[in-house]
Formats: structure tokens, sequence, C-alpha cells
């Protein structure tokens, strides 16, 4: 039987990402939804982009867009960068680079450019890294940079007063576009978690892979998860965004 599993945030850890899609059990029939920031962090950020490129060859795999992408992305095209983004898991994803032929980045770069900002499944399911703040929804976004960069919407779930009705005039109306939204990019260990985190229709998978957090995946329909190992306990040798 053919499932739906999204992945949140990884960063760089390879060897978290291939302990999940172990431990689930992932098949060719298995659609995978990866909610975006492969690189940063972790040393594997370079191999983890092409572990990926070759994984779309054997898989149906949806790729989206995360802030850290694009960042490394600007940094391979412009040869330029933002003092913070070294701060910020840069400096991994700058030495992992430098172990690959220009052939291979070449590669790379067809495949940040071909990532998606959002994407929405037949049952109004909305994937995306971070939010959206345009009422009508993502594909009215004045700037789709807050697509990846957006906090608001999980901050704005976070805070709902459960007992706030959908009809309630106050009712924030970007919750009601979506049957459920899954996103990353603020890890729930913020909030003192390290499993998936449900608000309202909005689920966050980042569980905090590149600090002290495991790597999750979900099957969207049974909400059944799977995580690696914390990861910093695979990289032991390393401080990955800690």
């Amino acid at each position: 039987m053919s499932r739906i599993l999204v992945i949140g945030d990884i960063h760089g850890a390879l060897q978290a990402l291939k302990q999940v899609l172990k431990r689930a059990e992932v098949t060719t029939q298995d659609t995978l939804i990866f909610l975006g920031d492969y690189v940063d962090g972790w040393s594997d950020s370079a191999a983890l982009v092409s572990f990926l490129i070759e994984l779309k060859k054997m898989h149906k795999c949806i790729f989206i867009r995360g802030n850290h992408d694009q960042l490394s992305y600007t940094w391979l095209t412009e040869k330029t960068y933002n003092p913070d983004w070294i701060k910020h898991g840069g400096r991994a994803t700058i030495e992992s680079y430098a172990k690959l032929s220009e052939e291979e980045i070449d590669r790379h770069l067809q495949f940040y450019k071909n990532l998606l900002n959002y994407y929405v499944d037949k049952d109004n399911r909305l994937f995306l890294h971070a939010g959206f703040t345009n009422l009508h929804g993502p594909d009215q976004e004045y700037f789709s940079k807050l697509l990846y960069w957006d906090r608001t919407l999980w901050e704005t779930a976070l805070s709902l007063d459960p007992s706030l009705k959908k009809t309630d005039i106050t009712y924030p109306k970007r919750l009601l576009l979506f049957h459920e939204i899954y996103i990353g990019h603020t890890p729930v260990t913020r909030i003192n978690k390290t499993i998936p985190v449900q608000a309202t229709c909005v689920w966050n998978l980042d569980t905090g892979a590149a600090f002290k957090g495991p790597l999750t995946i979900m099957d969207i329909n049974s909400k059944e998860y799977w995580q690696s190992d914390p990861v910093y306990t695979l990289y032991p040798n390393e401080k990955g965004r800690n």
C-alpha cells in the first residue's frame, strides 16, 4: 500500500535520513515530500543533495525550498553570502562543496533551481517550508521569500485559543484555507518538543535535527511517524548548529 510521507528539516544529516528511511520501511510505492532545509548544519550537506538527486530516480519525490537551500544557492551562483549564514550552518556547507566536482555542482544547481516554494495535493493539504501571510493563500503571496522565511503562520497557530470557533470573526483566515498545512523551519525544540507538533490545522515537522533533536518522517494519513537517533549523536565530532 502506498503512503504519503513527509520529512522535516534535515540540515546535512545524511546519516539520519538514511536511518529514518530504513525505519519507516520506505518503498518505491511511497511518495516522499521533503519540507526543505537540506543543507547547513552537518558535514554531509553536499552529499545529502547528491543522495536526494539519486533518490528521485527511484521514488516519487517532491522537494520544497527552504531558506537555507536558497542561501546556499545564492552562494553557489553569486559567490557571495550573508555573514550570518556562516554562523547558522553555512560553513559546513561550504566545506562540503569543496569535495565535489564542477559537474556534480552543476547537477546541484539544477536541483536547487527546481525546488518548489509550496505544493498542494488533491486533498487540499498544503506543504511548504515556513508559512505565508496573504489571507488568500500562498499563490497570492506578494513576497515569495516569505514562503520559506515566515514564522507568523506557526506562531499564530501555536498561540490560538483552542476554544475559538472557526466561524468566529476573529479566527485567522489563513487557517481556514487548507485541510492541513505541513511546515518545518521553526524547530519544535523551541517549545521543548522533539516530536511532530500539531497546532490547529498546522503540523510542524522540524524536530530539531540541526541541533539536539532527531530527524522525523511521518505518514500524513495515519500520523504514524519514525525518527532517527538524536542527530548530534550520529555526528559526535561536529557541532551542527549548536
